[in-house]
């Protein structure tokens, strides 16, 4: 996302129209930013970013205010609108929205490379081989959202980013060798990141705890976890605190599965050398 002064997000018509909301409920209950931030458990300064559209609100915020402003239904409804980019499908968007603030992210991927770590000749030929056809303007939609959402991992340093990816996605050389070279090239590079670690499952695996598909799990600055299950034609956004645990459970069994961070470099400079 591009940023504005002080870091923030850049304004966009629904952040607007969100805070307008949230400020006029707040005034038609005659609470200060003060008081609201207390009761919501942000910042005068938070409250303020978000009434004039200058920051995202996350879940919580959305939740809390929700609750502090008589649970209208009002803001639940307007956060549906936040964040909406061209090129995400529907059911990614509020997952998406969730990236931009999280301080820890994790990815486990067995149908391609995950998306934040794409290159665009990769990405092209995977959007060149969806069905129905895209075209073009789609095409290009598509790619500009995704470089978007990558931008994350420089301009968020902070937040930890873990990737564990099978073996098998490299080796199946999608898109050519050339394009299979970069990538490698791309993930050496990215691997490099202090707030980065990226593990490779071994094609050959006795035990393996994530063979029930891929998952992502994210914690958000108020340290409240969710995860993001996909698959054919949908995504299923998890918030239940017992199904989180499963999962977090199956992600810290498939890091000890999985190559370590220096043998999946390796693994990958092997692979690099192949080509």
């Amino acid at each position: 996302m591009a940023t504005g002064s002080g870091g923030e997000p850049e304004s966009s018509d629904s952040m607007r129209t969100f805070g307008a909301v949230v400020q006029a409920l707040r005034e038609y209950h005659r609470l200060s930013r003060e008081e609201f931030g207390r009761l919501v458990g942000y910042s005068r300064h938070t409250v303020a970013s978000v009434e004039l559209g200058r920051r995202m609100p996350d879940a919580d915020f959305v939740e809390a205010a929700e609750g502090a402003l008589g649970n209208t239904g009002a803001l639940r409804r307007a956060a549906g609108f936040l964040g909406r980019q061209p090129g995400l499908a529907a059911w990614f968007q509020r997952w998406a929205a969730l990236e931009k603030v999280a301080i820890n992210l994790y990815t486990y991927e067995s149908r391609m490379v995950p998306g934040l770590l794409q290159t665009e000749r990769y990405a092209r030929v995977l959007f060149t081989d969806q069905l129905p056809p895209l075209d073009d303007a789609q095409i290009k939609k598509n790619w500009a959202a995704r470089v978007q959402r990558q931008s994350l991992l420089r301009d968020r340093p902070n937040t930890a980013f873990s990737f564990i990816m099978e073996e098998h996605l490299l080796q199946r050389r999608t898109g050519g060798v050339d394009t299979a070279r970069e990538l490698i090239d791309h993930l050496l590079e990215v691997g490099g990141l202090r707030n980065v670690e990226i593990q490779i499952m071994p094609a050959a695996r006795e035990s393996h705890a994530g063979l029930a598909g891929p998952v992502q799990l994210l914690e958000t600055p108020k340290h409240k976890w969710y995860a993001y299950c996909e698959g054919q034609r949908g995504g299923l956004l998890v918030s239940d605190p017992k199904e989180i645990s499963i999962l977090h459970q199956r992600y810290a069994r498939m890091r000890s599965q999985a190559l370590t961070i220096a043998d999946s470099l390796s693994l990958l400079q092997r692979m690099r050398g192949d080509l």
